[in-house]
C-alpha cells in the first residue's frame, strides 16, 4: 500500500519543513536560488547537436528538453565533466520554462544537484546547501505528482544521502508500490546505504539488463553491494566494468581498491588507491568517503573503511 507523502515526511521534522518551504515557493523562486531558470540557454546549434530527434519525432517541447537533459546527464556519467551536468540543468530549465509543473524535470534536477554534492566538481561538493536544494526539488516533484515513481525514487535517494534511513526506504517502497515493474539504477543508493544489499543487486542488475547503455555508476552500485555482502569475487567484474568506462569516477576506484584489498591482491589494491588520489588529490577516508557514504549500519561503514584502509588510502 502506498504510504501517504505526509506520513513519510513526518518521519523527519526537517523533511516536513522542506516540503512546506517548497509549497510556499514559486517555481521561479525555487529555481533562481541556483540560477536554474536564469542561466543562459544552450544555443540552437548546441540543442540540435544534443538531440537525435527529428521534428516529426519530437513530443511536447517540455518532454523534448527533458530528453536532451537525459542525454547530457548520460554523457556526464562517463565524462565526469561538470559542463555536461550544467548542460543537463540548462535543458531542464528550458523544460520548466515551457511547463513549470513538469514533475519529471524536477526529479531529474534532484539528481543533478545530488550528483554535484557527491562529486568533486565545483563548490557544491559536500556543500549542505546543494543537498538541501536537491531535497527541495525532489519534494517539489512529489508534490506535483504524488504517483510518479521517479519522484519518489529521487526523494528516497536524497533522504539516503541525508542519512534519513527511516524515511528513505519508505519513498523507495512507494516507488515500487506505484509501479512494481519500476527498476532504476538510482534506487541502488538508498538500498545499499539502508543495508538492503540483496535487493540493491536485484534492482540495479534488472535495470542494467533493460538498458544496454546503463551508466558506469550503476556498475559501481552492483559492485559495492557485492562487496558489502563480502562476495568480493562477484564484485570485481562490475567494478572493473565501471572504471573501464569511467576512469575518473572516484567511487568506482574506491570500491575496486577495497575489493582487491579484501581479496589479498595488494599490488592491484595499491594501484587503484593511487588512481583514487589521481582523481581527487585531497581524498581521505574520513574527510571524503565517510562524509558521503552515510550507512545506516555502523558495521557496514567499518567494513568499507577496513577495505579502503588495507588498500593504503589515507585516513
Amino acid at each position: 500500500m502506498l504510504v501517504h507523502p505526509s506520513a513519510a515526511l513526518a518521519i523527519s521534522d526537517h523533511a516536513g519543513k522542506a516540503l512546506a518551504a517548497v509549497a510556499a515557493a514559486t517555481v521561479l523562486d525555487l529555481a533562481n536560488r541556483w540560477n536554474v531558470i536564469n542561466t543562459p540557454c544552450p544555443s540552437p546549434q548546441v540543442r540540435a547537436a544534443s538531440s537525435p530527434l527529428q521534428p516529426s519525432q519530437q513530443g511536447p517541447p517540455s518532454r523534448t528538453h527533458r530528453q536532451q537533459a537525459a542525454e547530457a546527464r548520460a554523457r556526464f556519467g562517463s565524462s565526469l565533466r561538470a559542463e555536461d551536468l550544467y548542460e543537463a540543468r540548462r535543458f531542464l530549465q528550458l523544460s520548466l520554462s515551457v511547463d513549470p509543473n513538469y514533475a519529471r524535470a524536477y526529479a531529474m534536477l534532484t539528481d543533478t544537484f545530488a550528483t554535484a554534492w557527491a562529486n568533486a566538481l565545483d563548490s557544491d561538493f559536500l556543500n549542505p546547501a546543494a543537498l538541501d536544494q536537491a531535497h527541495l526539488f525532489a519534494s517539489k516533484a512529489v508534490q506535483l505528482d504524488p504517483n510518479l515513481p521517479e519522484g519518489r525514487a529521487a526523494l528516497g535517494g536524497v533522504l539516503a544521502w541525508k542519512r534519513q534511513h527511516e524515511a528513505s526506504p519508505v519513498e523507495i517502497a512507494n516507488a515500487f508500490a506505484l509501479n512494481p515493474n519500476y527498476v532504476e539504477w538510482l534506487l541502488g543508493l538508498g538500498l545499499v546505504l539502508a543495508g538492503q544489499l540483496r535487493r540493491a543487486v536485484d534492482v540495479v542488475e534488472a535495470s542494467m539488463r533493460l538498458d544496454p547503455f546503463y551508466p558506469p555508476l550503476a556498475s559501481s552500485w552492483v559492485g559495492l553491494s557485492y562487496y558489502m555482502l563480502k562476495q568480493y569475487a562477484q564484485a570485481l567484474p562490475a567494478l572493473r566494468d565501471c572504471v573501464s568506462r569511467a576512469p575518473n569516477l572516484r567511487a568506482g576506484r574506491c570500491y575496486l581498491a577495497a575489493t582487491y584489498a579484501q581479496l589479498g591482491q595488494m599490488e592491484e589494491a595499491r594501484a587503484e588507491a593511487a588512481e583514487v588520489l589521481r582523481v581527487q588529490v585531497n581524498y581521505t577516508i574520513s574527510g571524503t568517503q565517510m562524509r558521503i557514504m552515510g550507512f545506516k549500519s555502523p558495521e557496514d561503514a567499518e567494513h568499507l573503511i577496513d577495505g579502503l584502509r588495507k588498500a593504503g588510502l589515507p585516513e
